[in-house]
């Protein structure tokens, strides 16, 4: 093509060098190096004066020498006088940092936007940010490319039978990437979660973590029980909550007086009682009406536990219980250290409090910690956990941490979808570190009964001994990625699983159609 310069970083070589082939071009000439004190160095050697340049950089192993290389040719374009700068970054690096994790963290991916900008970029073309709101970063033009068409393409020639397969999230803020997936595909679709497991006093802490929610958001719904029934706490008619004996005294005298001249006095005390109006066990709903005489009111009111404030009944509670089919579809695990395991197979955390002699402090320090306590700790520490396989409720917030924890941690795993005799395909954009899919492949297999697993991601950063863990797992029987990101032979070399599609054909039609102004809607497109 005619004014067009298309320049090759060092960060992917390989891909640079198709994307100009399949454009009849070579790369443009330039030296790229580095200073005896380790700076970078560029130097361009073809004029680029009034002509469309592309610079073809992608993230790498190293990935700040990649950065910095891309900004410097990019300011080296833009004091050659080029008439637009487009920078094509299948794999845009920091992608994850798009959002702050901490109360001091830094958004690094609008760092590295705002540089580039700075620099003299003029376009960018990425493929599948890891984050769609990332686009908001840059102060020019973007095209966002997505792979979904050329997944689709690759499932229906390559996975036998895929009409029966179904579309499983490892995580669940990969949801939508795997739900837009699978509408394409028109197929059905499953999630894998995981909870870290709590110690022995919160294992029952399901309920008071309920209580301390609906408490918080309706402080003045204070319960009592008696008799073996929940009640309100103002039983007494008086939302003063002293505790000076005189006046419980004169309470309890007055309550008293009411029950035995009830028939011969024309007032009635106002003490409200509570009414059950939905006799679901799950769902206490409750009203106050004036109390029947008959109640009696002295008999020890203390507060043990906290109902759940009257709220509306869920789709599955007004059904009156469990009874629908897409229930069985529900099926739980155990998580520990990074693979599926037995009911009876010890826990890891429980080894090692016995080891330090944790185990008898019930019985040397006294009974366990009270039902409000333990919630308040269980409510507290929840807040730190990851809520999934390797990510979080946001796809943007994934974390190395949550993958350390998945390898080290005892979790509960869930499993919601049917996928049994049929082929999982796990689906993500980013393939960095194994933990998380190694245990969604067992968690298909062993827990779901799928027959066949496929892993399928987009970028293939493949961190130390990721690949090799990946090839080792007997639950996984291929490994499908794509070249955004370099993956060197040798690499590629020891696995058989690993398969690699090809995108130098989206992002060259993407280039030639930028080029002459065209539109690239069709990119989008499916078959």
């Amino acid at each position: 093509m005619r004014g067009v310069k298309v320049f090759a970083g060092r960060s992917h070589p390989d891909l640079a060098a198709a994307i100009c082939e399949r454009l009849g071009t070579q790369p443009g000439k330039c030296d790229l190096g580095y200073f005896a004190n380790g700076e970078t160095r560029v130097q361009l050697n073809t004029s680029i004066r009034n002509e469309d340049v592309f610079i073809v950089q992608s993230g790498s192993k190293n990935i700040n020498d990649s950065v910095m290389e891309l900004l410097i040719m990019i300011a080296a374009c833009k004091g050659g006088s080029a008439k637009s700068i487009t920078a094509v970054m299948p794999y845009f690096p920091y992608a994850r940092s798009s959002k702050k994790k901490s109360h001091r963290g830094a958004i690094t991916a609008k760092l590295l936007a705002n540089l580039m900008s700075v620099a003299g970029v003029t376009h960018l073309i990425t493929v599948d940010l890891h984050a769609a709101q990332m686009q908001g970063f840059f102060h020019h033009g973007i095209d966002n490319l997505h792979c979904e068409p050329l997944l689709v393409r690759w499932i229906k020639g390559s996975i036998p039978d895929w009409q029966n397969a179904v579309i499983v999230s490892k995580n669940v803020g990969g949801s939508k990437r795997v739900t837009a997936l699978a509408d394409i595909l028109r197929l059905s679709f499953a999630l894998c979660s995981t909870n870290r497991s709590r110690g022995a006093h919160h294992t029952n802490s399901n309920m008071t973590d309920s209580v301390v929610f609906f408490d918080a958001i309706e402080p003045q719904g204070i319960r009592v029980k008696q008799a073996g029934q929940y009640q309100n706490g103002v039983s007494n008619g008086n939302t003063d909550q002293h505790t000076d004996s005189s006046r419980l005294s004169q309470r309890r005298a007055s309550a008293n007086h009411a029950d035995t001249s009830h028939t011969s006095s024309p007032q009635r005390s106002t003490r409200p009682r509570v009414v059950t109006i939905n006799s679901s066990p799950l769902v206490h709903t409750t009203r106050q009406e004036s109390a029947s005489p008959s109640s009696s009111p002295d008999r020890g009111l203390l507060r043990v536990d906290t109902a759940p404030s009257a709220r509306r009944p869920s789709e599955y509670e007004a059904q009156a219980g469990f009874h629908d089919e897409k229930a069985r579809d529900v099926v739980i695990g155990r998580l520990v250290q990074g693979h599926i395991v037995d009911d009876d197979h010890p826990s890891p955390a429980l080894s090692a409090l016995s080891g330090f002699g944790f185990a008898e402090r019930d019985s040397l320090e006294g009974p366990a910690m009270d039902p409000m306590t333990s919630s308040f700790m269980s409510t507290t520490s929840s807040v730190q956990e990851g809520h999934a396989l390797g990510g979080t409720f946001d796809a943007a917030a994934s974390s190395e941490d949550e993958e350390d924890e998945i390898t080290t941690l005892e979790h509960t795993v869930t499993l919601v979808g049917n996928v049994r005799g049929k082929t999982a395909i796990i689906m993500d954009d980013i393939m960095d570190k194994s933990g998380s899919w190694v245990a969604a492949a067992e968690t298909c297999v062993k827990i779901g009964g799928a027959k066949k697993v496929y892993c399928i991601s987009i970028h293939a950063l493949l961190g130390e001994g990721a690949l090799e863990e990946l090839d080792a797992c007997d639950c996984i029987d291929h490994i499908v990625v794509t070249n955004t990101f370099p993956i060197p032979p040798d690499l590629s070399g020891i696995s058989k699983k690993l398969v690699v599609i090809d995108l130098s054909n989206l992002l060259s039609e993407a280039i030639r159609r930028n080029h002459h102004g065209e539109s690239v809607s069709s990119l989008f497109m499916q078959d």
